[in-house]
């Protein structure tokens, strides 16, 4: 029966009943080509359990498992070098131990059934530590008898307060991923909203979605994590300088950061300077720090996407990860609208120092966001969290239009208030302008360069990095003839 999407969360049937996880296991259990295992570390069996509780759960289940002890499952998977038990690379190791076993043990089954591996490790609430709430889980499975594996990988944070609760929403969304493998592969869409099934932001995040293998043929599986910034499931996703979905906070705890936001639509030289800039004026702050662990990361927010008939363009997107890519750089996208929310994200999942470059027009726009959102955020409180403890504001210049002399913060068009507060953070050490930049650059734009892109007029050629030049002529990204 196909499955119609509600508004954030929930699928009806055709019968306009919204189906609970007890019916989604028992629709599994009476499926007679499903046939798998469970082994779950952390939080108890709390997936497993619907299964059992839903009935017919023998028609399913060939084996469950939990490993709490930590020689228990070396011995079973290997032992963990970074000493992780809650990561990607543990998640990994248990569904290929369990999904072997299956093909191991019960190899006259092959031929008239579907085998599933379903695996979490998992950190909920401890009584004996502090630690945060997250946890890894992934689905191996065949979606078709016969056919080679496919997987589905994700990872999430835990909201609730409570233990018992911690448990329950995982218990949901593990139903929710193991039903979507065998239920909804023919829609993107209606595959990321179901694991939102019986739940909701606020108790769950899912914040990277990892798909690979023929179930998912010709889907690419960075548009699956867009999926989940654009349907509020998370705020951010972040991909790699080969186009790699990363888990962010992972990605960023360690690193000293030159984060810098643009629409990147197409890159251009003015913004590969600002970032090559940036990132040098940032390295000669940190006076001998390991400059070796810093990521300079482009970052465009959920708004600046390009929308087609009011939906988000997929291929526009595509092309300005890609693009960013070609040039060497990790891509961070958001759904946040201010840059004191972006400020605060960052800043969350990082343990590192934290450049953010803007351009002076930029800054303006910051302090015209604070103005027109006061009610949300008052000046100080932004500014606070833009320039935090371990965050510098490094200000790319701009060209007068007067003149073309070159402007810097002081030059900032705002009220006498906000320019004490500016002096009072350069005195401290938190602003400062970045010099040495490439003035040849400065009338480039992204939206110019678009434009003579699109309406086919030559010289955009020169407006931006080779790289991004043969990228666009090759694959005739944003309608280049």
């Amino acid at each position: 029966m196909v499955p119609l999407p509600l508004p954030r969360g929930g699928f009806e049937t055709m019968r306009g009943k919204t189906l609970n996880p007890k019916e989604k296991a028992l629709e599994i259990n009476l499926d007679p080509t499903i046939y798998g295992s469970f082994a779950e570390i952390g939080a108890g069996q709390e997936v497993v359990r619907y299964f059992f509780q839903a009935g017919g759960s023998a028609g399913t289940i060939a084996k469950t498992m939990s490993a709490y002890d930590m020689k228990f499952s070396d011995d079973i998977y290997g032992r963990e070098e970074g000493g992780r038990y809650v990561s990607e690379s543990r998640i990994l190791k248990m569904l290929q131990h369990e999904y072997g076993l299956l093909e191991e043990r019960l190899p006259e089954r092959r031929g008239t059934g579907r085998f599933f591996a379903f695996s979490n490790t998992v950190a909920a609430k401890s009584y004996r530590r502090k630690q945060e709430h997250h946890g890894w889980m992934g689905v191996r499975f065949q979606h078709e008898v016969g056919i080679s594996v496919s997987e589905a990988l994700i990872h999430v944070r835990m909201l609730d307060k409570e233990n018992t609760q911690q448990q329950e929403a995982l218990g949901l969304i593990g139903i929710n991923l193991l039903y979507a493998c065998f239920n909804y592969l023919d829609s993107r869409e209606s595959f990321v909203l179901s694991l939102m099934d019986n739940l909701s932001p606020d108790r769950i995040e899912i914040d990277m979605i990892r798909i690979q293998g023929p179930a998912f043929k010709d889907r690419d599986s960075r548009l699956f994590s867009l999926e989940l910034v654009k349907q509020d499931f998370c705020h951010a996703v972040m991909f790699d300088g080969d186009g790699k979905i990363l888990q962010t906070s992972d990605a960023l705890y360690k690193k000293h950061i030159v984060l810098c936001r643009g629409s990147y639509r197409p890159p251009t030289l003015f913004n590969v300077d600002m970032l090559e800039k940036g990132k040098a004026a940032f390295e000669g702050d940190i006076h001998g720090e390991n400059i070796r662990d810093i990521l300079v990361l482009p970052e465009i927010s959920m708004s600046k996407l390009a929308e087609r008939d009011g939906q988000l363009d997929n291929q526009d997107f595509l092309a300005r990860v890609e693009l960013l890519n070609a040039l060497g750089h990790s891509v961070l996208i958001s759904n946040y609208k201010y840059y004191w929310e972006l400020s605060r994200f960052v800043a969350s999942c990082n343990r590192g120092r934290i450049a953010y470059v803007m351009g002076l027009y930029n800054l303006e726009e910051f302090f015209r966001e604070v103005q027109a959102h006061s009610e949300e955020m008052d000046l100080l409180g932004a500014l606070g969290l833009l320039a935090g403890p371990r965050t510098k504001l490094y200000i790319y210049p701009a060209e007068s239009e007067k003149d073309g002399s070159v402007l810097t913060y002081g030059h900032l068009r705002v009220g006498k208030a906000i320019k004490i507060l500016l002096d009072y953070l350069a005195c401290e050490g938190k602003i400062a302008d970045i010099s040495e930049v490439d003035i040849r650059v400065f009338s480039i734009w992204s939206r110019k360069v678009l434009k003579m892109i699109q309406e086919g007029e030559s010289g955009w050629e020169g407006c931006v990095p080779k790289a991004v030049e043969r990228a666009v002529r090759r694959r005739k990204l944003f309608g280049a003839p």
